[in-house]
């Protein structure tokens, strides 16, 4: 696979998604970020983005539930680049029903070079980074030169 370098803007789309028993931490953090998350275009999947929009007052673009395809609808938007960085605060210790959509999804986030935060602390520090505002090259799979590289095939 070639790649290719693409920029991420300083107002960057984010997705949060939170576990059952991990949306009140989740929404914890957004209270305390609420100031920083509202100059950025956020997206969460639909009961963790009920909870937080009412309770912040922050605008979410809320997707379905994770269960029932929010979380690929997430790596969906990652694919098409319009997600540039991921909240996810999972249960490592509750077992999923939809534990494949959950690892295809942070699969997803790792190819498309996305910066991935699955907890309050690593949360904390991806904000505090001066790049969090600020813009910044990262490499991405170069789709259109693969497929040409398969056209000719």
């Amino acid at each position: 696979m070639e790649y290719k370098q693409v920029t991420l803007p300083a107002d960057k789309s984010i997705a949060l998604v939170a576990h059952d028993n991990k949306k009140q931490d989740l929404l914890a953090w957004c209270e305390k970020h609420r100031e920083t998350l509202a100059t950025h275009k956020l997206y969460a999947t639909g009961t963790t983005g009920t909870i937080i929009e009412k309770n912040t007052a922050l605008p979410i673009t809320k997707l379905i539930s994770g269960p029932l395809g929010g979380d690929q609808q997430v790596g969906s938007l990652i694919t098409e680049g319009k997600v540039d960085f991921l909240i996810f605060f999972w249960d490592p210790f509750e077992p999923l029903p939809h534990d494949p959509d959950v690892k295809a999804l942070l699969r997803i986030a790792a190819v498309w070079n996305i910066p991935v935060a699955c907890n309050q602390v690593s949360a904390d520090f991806m904000v505090a980074s001066p790049l969090f505002n600020g813009t910044v090259s990262r490499s991405i799979p170069d789709y259109e030169s693969y497929m040409r590289s398969r056209a000719k095939s």
